[in-house]
């Protein structure tokens, strides 16, 4: 059990309201806009993606008017509901971003709490006051991840869990709110936290929505708090707190409050080439590497990759070409997701489509082996070594370290356009002006007035 020798949750509710606009780094302003642009991308190319459907109808079914947009959706609900929905989308092709260290998604949750509760808000939000917002719970959210180093591999699903914490922190900026109003909007979100990694392991549709749940749980945290409720103060540290209820005292506290608004983690970032769990990464990048050296997807008889332990429990399993709901399944398969990149040469949202995970020729994936390594550090999430049979009795082998889209291998400024203007074009059908113009906003959002005019351009897209 951790002795609570500091009141971490009370020094974090104090740096979050203290923190401005102007305390930011021209560099954080710069990325926050690309990861907003990307994340706003990757909602529109899941407007088609298994479960959106069913979700935002579910959500209709049971509002009929509100004050914030569902944006795959027709019309607005409640911002709690906006907040869950738009989550989901947002993470619902596993194409947003991750904070490798902390194993984190984090503008899934933080963007939408944000564009949700802008949006309810009775005042002019200018376009920096998003900026801050989202900047200041993307940091709560990977100081968290990194804190809880292991949190994953205790079967938790950070993401969801964290976020709430997170969310709550990014919307107490928007709502202004003091130090003492911050704390019981982060304490109210710490008795909300949930998530498991059970939903990846059965290959539920839940697995999207966790996000959801969680920029749910902070925006409804921090309007509570926002009223006079009042959360556990020691929500980090306490006997019952999540270092000790959650995370069985293994945790790093410090991490949480040091040198915060000066050391920035959304630095260290990765944005995702590739629409699948980041755990696959590197055995794509190896598959692409294989063909492009000559090997076929037919020249396969059966294969090995090696993963770190943590990656292995998450991507690992066996492939299942007649699995119940592929594309979880396949979004969390290794072998697949190797499969498909040295068949096809590229892996994009298409590869994920049921109709591509049932096809005859990638059902060879159920011949490749996933296997953990004591050569890679248990939590190590780059590393992949693949070593592939061939019918004629070759053996060729590939390692990788490092994985496309880290900060040490980022993608390029073309790049991250190009995936944008994809994920329009998949999910909505959209090009031209209207892609441009919600583009052009987003990349100088910092000299805004009016930030809720993104929501506005993001539907004009959509077209309605």
């Amino acid at each position: 059990m951790t002795t609570a020798t500091r009141a971490y949750g009370a020094e974090l509710a104090k740096s979050v309201a203290a923190i401005r606009y102007e305390d930011l780094p021209d560099d954080v302003v710069t990325i926050t806009k690309l990861f907003i642009l990307d994340t706003l991308g990757v909602i529109a190319g899941a407007a088609k993606a298994p479960g959106m459907k069913e979700l935002v109808a579910s959500l209709e079914a049971w509002e009929t008017g509100g004050l914030s947009t569902l944006l795959l959706g027709s019309g607005k609900v409640n911002p709690v509901s906006a907040a869950l929905a738009n989550g989901a989308a947002a993470h619902a092709l596993d194409f947003d971003d991750q904070h490798d260290p902390a194993r984190v998604h984090v503008f899934c949750v933080v963007l939408p709490a944000v564009l949700a509760t802008i949006e309810a808000e009775d005042r002019q939000i200018s376009g920096r006051d998003i900026i801050l917002a989202v900047a200041v719970g993307v940091e709560v959210f990977c100081r968290l991840g990194l804190a809880c180093y292991n949190s994953l591999g205790k079967g938790w699903h950070p993401t969801t869990a964290f976020g709430t914490i997170s969310a709550a922190a990014a919307v107490s900026k928007v709502f202004r709110m003091d130090e003492a109003q911050t704390l019981n909007a982060l304490g109210l979100a710490f008795v909300q936290l949930s998530g498991t990694t059970q939903f990846i392991a059965d290959g539920a549709l839940a697995k999207r929505v966790g996000p959801g749940f969680a920029a749910r749980s902070g925006v409804l945290a921090a309007h509570l708090a926002r009223n006079g409720i009042t959360g556990p103060h020691r929500f980090l540290e306490g006997n019952s707190g999540l270092f000790n209820l959650y995370e069985r005292g293994e945790v790093k506290p410090e991490i949480i409050v040091g040198e915060f608004g000066k050391l920035w983690q959304v630095r260290d970032l990765s944005m995702k080439p590739f629409p699948c769990c980041r755990c696959t990464h590197t055995a794509i990048q190896l598959a692409l590497d294989l063909k492009a050296q000559g090997l076929k997807a037919t020249d396969v008889k059966s294969g090995l990759i090696e993963l770190g332990e943590v990656n292995r429990k998450i991507v690992g399993a066996a492939f299942d070409r007649a699995h119940p709901t592929p594309v979880v399944h396949a979004q969390f398969n290794a072998a697949y997701a190797f499969a498909a990149a040295l068949a096809d040469g590229e892996v994009t949202i298409r590869s994920f489509t049921p109709d591509r995970i049932r096809a005859d020729d990638v059902a060879y994936a159920a011949t490749i082996e996933t296997r953990s390594t004591p050569d890679y550090e248990e939590t190590a999430i780059a590393p992949c070594r693949v070593s592939m049979t061939t019918h004629d009795g070759r053996i060729l082998s590939a390692e990788k370290l490092t994985m496309k889209g880290a900060p040490d291998e980022p993608m390029t400024h073309a790049e991250v356009l190009a995936k944008f203007a994809s994920c329009l074009d998949w999910g909505f059908g959209a090009s031209g002006e209207p892609v441009e113009r919600l583009q052009d906003f987003i990349m100088s959002l910092d000299s805004q007035g009016d930030g809720k005019q993104v929501i506005a351009l993001f539907t004009q897209a959509r077209g309605r």
